[in-house]
């Protein structure tokens, strides 16, 4: 009979870390940062279709790294037990704190257990407060172990170097621009010590914004406001051409109303009000049409 092999429980767990540190650093980054309206997350992420980032209830948002199957089933269970312990007990009651201790039970469990393998995934949990001091943000790696981060943190791929390369660089009070253009400065250095060009393409970005006056705080940023806070050569250009569209579509507008108007003016004595009338009309549908080229443009 022939002895079984003996692996001692420190050596066990050790693997297993190994393990999943290995699947985990196979991921792009994901950088998280407070500014002073709230708490911004980038992701290197050029799928439309597969979130890294996601709301998960009114003033808490989620971040993961690493395989999506694993993640998502965590993010769909978080979405559960907030939307259960805010119906059951009060919407105040769901907070970034409880929400980070059941993933850290469950990724704990996971990683201990034997009879399957350990999640290869890290997480970022982040709250909102209504002062920056009030804001919170946990990470949690595969073991299930809590860490309680302030100002910045990285997560996936190389976390080591992208967030001592933050630390150097944040500060209290940075504006969204400001937050935004120094994650994707540190989300584009190699491991080797080289530089990448990321765009907006390449990106996944979204806010907690404290200051929206809806209940909800999280909002994607996508699109020309994007391109616009990376200060990209075509953000300028793309408005520039949005502002000429708008401009013929004015002119085209006013003369359609001063066509109209001489028409009127040939009838009778009351022409020269119709004319008027005209003009006003073309202008107010001018000015309409504008303000909704700005109201989409908002939206993005």
């Amino acid at each position: 009979m022939s002895t079984p092999f003996y692996v001692s429980p420190q050596q066990a767990m050790a693997d297993r870390a190994e393990y999943a540190r290995k699947g985990i650093a196979r991921g792009r980054s994901v950088v998280v940062l407070q500014y002073t309206d709230g708490v911004v997350f980038v992701a290197e992420n050029p799928s439309r279709a597969l979130h890294k980032v996601s709301e998960i209830y009114d003033r808490i948002a989620f971040a993961a790294v690493g395989k999506y199957n694993e993640f998502e089933s965590l993010r769909i269970g978080g979405v559960r037990y907030a939307d259960l312990r805010g119906y059951t007990y009060d919407r105040e009651d769901v907070t970034a704190r409880g929400l980070a201790n059941v993933y850290a039970q469950t990724l704990g469990s996971i990683f201990s257990s034997a009879a399957e393998k350990p999640y290869e995934v890290e997480l970022i949990v982040a709250e909102v407060g209504n002062a920056p001091e009030d804001d919170q943000i946990y990470r949690l790696p595969h073991d299930g172990s809590i860490v309680d981060e302030h100002g910045s943190v990285a997560v996936g791929g190389n976390a080591d170097q992208i967030s001592s390369y933050l630390d150097q660089r944040h500060r209290d009070g940075m504006t969204l621009g400001e937050a935004l253009r120094l994650a994707v400065d540190s989300l584009s250095r190699d491991t080797n010590g080289g530089e990448r060009t990321l765009t907006s393409e390449h990106l996944e970005v979204a806010t907690l914004d404290r200051t929206r006056p809806q209940q909800r705080k999280f909002k994607r940023i996508l699109g020309r406001q994007l391109s616009r806070l990376l200060d990209e050569p075509g953000a300028s250009g793309a408005e520039k051409a949005d502002a000429e569209g708008d401009a013929g579509e004015s002119s085209g507008a006013g003369g359609a109303s001063g066509a109209a108007g001489k028409g009127a003016k040939g009838k009778g004595a009351n022409g020269k009000a119709a004319e008027g009338g005209a003009g006003a009309k073309g202008d107010s549908g001018a000015g309409a049409a504008d303000g909704s080229e700005e109201e989409s443009g908002s939206a993005d």
